[in-house]
């Protein structure tokens, strides 16, 4: 499912509890989470599940790339002529592709990519987005070293 395809899913309290609850640790048991929201167990259950299904979280490991060998990350910033959308799904097909968003101001898609080495970056800029209808310019920046990358944003 892409985002344009999303609806916002109206939260309650307790599901924000929930979400809340889990992006601080994605693997708290049911019971502890049901206690900090004022639900069972077995209803947190259903509800984790219903947001799951719902597109509104996943719950997931988030890997360190260099701890699990791949030593290039990058943002690529793509100037494109046509469908955006269009673009920006075939750029997301790109298995080395993590993040892709459609922006407004001097690129109109950026990219994220996690390579092995400077070499695979190569390959992925050269023939996989650079070969891709609609890309005029790109520009690589590649990432010495990460700073801060957090997950635990809350809800509105």
């Amino acid at each position: 499912m892409t985002q344009r395809d999303r609806t916002a899913v109206a939260l309650d309290a307790a599901a924000k509890g929930i979400i809340e609850q889990l992006q601080e640790d994605g693997r708290r048991p049911y019971a502890t989470i049901g206690r900090a929201v004022g639900l069972s167990e077995a209803a947190v259950r259903q509800r984790v599940q219903r947001l799951q299904e719902q597109g509104v979280i996943q719950i997931v490991a988030v890997t360190d790339p260099l701890q699990v060998g791949f030593r290039r990350q990058a943002m690529i910033g793509i100037r494109a002529d046509g469908d955006l959308n269009e673009l920006a799904e075939r750029v997301a097909a790109i298995p080395e592709v993590d993040y892709v968003v459609v922006t407004a101001g001097s690129f109109d898609v950026l990219v994220e990519v996690v390579c092995e080495d400077d070499e695979h970056l190569l390959t992925v800029l050269n023939d996989a987005v650079r070969a891709l209808p609609g890309v005029r310019s790109t520009e690589t920046f590649v990432y010495l070293r990460l700073h801060k990358q957090l997950y635990n944003w809350g809800t509105r």
